[in-house]
């Protein structure tokens, strides 16, 4: 499994480094897709800058930090999920297939469409992969669980222990 770790990260990576450095280089060819989309959000979401071009900007600075660290395996599910969480918009602001014209290119943007949705699973996939080690949520249930059992072992034993004790002679 290591092995595979090894090859899939930067695999499922490299899209996002190559795209996401273009797009923070050169964000202004994309900023007319994407003001149906970025602003919504912008205006919903504290802290955001409000244009769109330092949005799509941004969008390309995470995927292309993210992508990096995802492709050497540090940070590898926080860096998943980043880049999930840029593809969402991103996808929905460059192929909109159910506005396309003709047929030619409804299917053109379907197929990508459908490229970025089968990424976003990987990616997912990505951003839970424990590496076989229990997750956190799972630890601390396991830790609750066997928590509660000595607790109750305890008590078992002292209910056990004042009974026993209670038939002894005093004396």
């Amino acid at each position: 499994m290591l092995l595979l770790r090894l090859l899939a990260r930067p695999m499922l990576a490299s899209t996002y480094v190559i795209q996401g450095y273009q797009t923070f280089r050169n964000p202004e060819p994309l900023v007319p897709a994407a003001e149906p989309v970025v602003q919504p959000i912008a205006r919903r979401v504290p802290g955001l800058p409000q244009e769109t071009e330092q949005l799509v900007k941004l969008s390309g600075g995470v995927q292309l930090v993210a992508g990096s660290l995802l492709s050497i395996g540090r940070l590898p599910r926080l860096s998943a999920l980043a880049i999930a969480a840029t593809l969402v918009p991103t996808t929905l602001a460059g192929h909109r297939f159910w506005e396309a014209e003709d047929e030619q290119t409804r299917t053109q943007e379907r197929i990508q469409f459908l490229k970025n949705l089968s990424m976003l699973g990987g990616l997912l996939i990505a951003g839970a992969d424990t590496h076989g080690k229990p997750s956190l949520a799972w630890q601390g249930r396991h830790a609750a669980h066997q928590a509660r059992r000595e607790a109750a072992l305890r008590a078992r034993t002292a209910r056990r222990t004042h009974k026993i004790s209670s038939r002894l002679p005093v004396g």
